[in-house]
């Protein structure tokens, strides 16, 4: 019988085996990890890494917390999964938490999933539920962002602008138009144009560069979604849940302009590395527009994933990481500003997730080095380095991290 554990092989013999039995979509993996712990990760070969990065935004805790591990212990002991013809506590105490933190009103309902995807598929058919009962269903457009990224699945590729990534899989969704992102009158011409459904946005655009679209725009967008009766969505899978010091972005007025959405999607951090994602709309009028069997999923809001949430949501809570992500964030945009290295033109984000600009297109050279000396980050555009540490990194381990950065040869070849 073929030994299908590998417990005993080098990574070499691992990453042979990896490309043997995996489809290849994401190219050759950098590492085989091991184990983790707060911050750190280690290797099969025992190497330890600071991870700047947190499985990308998603261990919002850190590795191995043991309120989320008991959690997760427990339930697993308890019940994992039940069908949706049942409720469990785990799911009705996470939801009922989630519209308390994203403090929507009264009547504003979520739908658990459980990627960030799949939250963005839900938050594309409120869209065009909206427009059916608007009875313009067959012509209101769905409207997106330039350099947007909102998922790999056909309906949230159609919103997702990089061509690499979407044009292969043409037709996709009819009707969806981009918009230069922070560019008002080009919005406004686009609402001019005829029915629109919706928008969809994020408030950085974490796969762009952590770029901002800017409170104004925001803005904008929500007087023309209320003027032309179409649904503002904010897309919070890599911003929500402390990622940016506040529980989603939209919270923080100096990137929203201070606007309520009609809903927000979510995953990534809600359950501290467990599976889950979804959709939080606001108030009646929009919550309606979901009736029993017009979605659903198999797995969604499972006992095991909705427990994860909940100590995730406790743990931040309790260790007051809300502050932590707003002053380890500020130390790390500061330390990196002062930076005499001449590779770094200038650091931006909000929170812990931030971005440094390169002066010249490196960042995967920039990331390989980092690697090799212990730190884990990404190569988020030609030209920038995204960082999104676990909302619990401690001071000196941003200290750590920052001077690895600094250490990085300024004259790397371009990728």
């Amino acid at each position: 019988m073929t030994d299908t554990t590998y417990s005993h092989q080098n990574e070499d013999e691992l990453l042979h085996a990896y490309s043997e039995h995996h489809m290849n979509v994401f190219g050759t993996p950098l590492r085989v990890l091991d184990h983790g712990q707060g911050s750190y990760v280690w290797d099969v070969e025992g190497k330890k890494y600071l991870d700047f990065l947190a499985g990308i935004a998603v261990n919002s805790v850190g590795y191995n917390h043991p309120v989320w591990a008991k959690a997760v212990a427990d339930q697993a002991a308890k019940i994992a999964h039940t069908s949706n013809y049942f409720a469990t506590v785990p799911q009705i105490s996470l939801a009922t938490k989630l519209t308390e933190l994203a403090g929507a009103p009264e009547g504003s309902r979520v739908y658990f999933g459980n990627s960030g995807t799949e939250g963005n598929e839900a938050a594309l058919k409120l869209m065009k539920l909206h427009a059916d009962a608007r009875g313009v269903g067959e012509s209101a457009r769905i409207l997106a962002l330039t350099h947007s990224f909102h998922g790999r699945t056909l309906g949230a590729l159609s919103v997702t602008w990089k061509p690499v990534i979407r044009e292969p899989y043409n037709p996709l969704l009819p009707n969806v138009e981009f918009v230069e992102a922070g560019n008002v009158d080009a919005l406004t011409e686009a609402f001019e144009r005829g029915p629109v459904a919706g928008i969809i946005m994020e408030l950085i655009q974490g796969e762009a560069g952590v770029l901002p679209v800017g409170a104004d725009f925001v803005k904008a967008a929500r007087a023309l979604c209320d003027e032309h009766d179409a649904l503002l969505v904010i897309d919070e899978v890599q911003t929500g849940m402390g990622r940016t010091g506040h529980w989603f972005a939209f919270q923080d007025e100096a990137l929203s302009g201070g606007v309520t959405p009609d809903a927000i999607s979510f995953a990534k951090g809600v359950a501290g590395g467990f599976p889950m994602g979804g959709l939080i709309s606001f108030g009646e009028k929009v919550s309606s527009l979901f009736t029993p069997g017009s979605h659903g999923s198999t797995f969604a809001g499972n006992p095991l994933a909705t427990a994860a949430g909940m100590a995730t949501v406790s743990i931040i809570e309790d260790e007051n990481l809300l502050e932590n992500a707003r002053a380890r964030g500020q130390q790390l945009r500061e330390t990196l500003a002062h930076s005499e290295n001449p590779l770094f033109v200038s650091v931006r984000g909000a929170g812990l997730l931030n971005a440094v600009e390169l002066s010249h297109p490196c960042a995967h050279a920039v990331a390989d080095w980092a690697l090799e000396h212990g730190l884990i980050v990404n190569a988020v555009a030609p030209n920038a380095i995204r960082m999104a540490p676990p909302l619990s990194v401690s001071e000196d381990e941003v200290r750590e991290g920052c001077a690895i950065l600094m250490q990085v040869p300024d004259d790397l070849p371009n990728d």
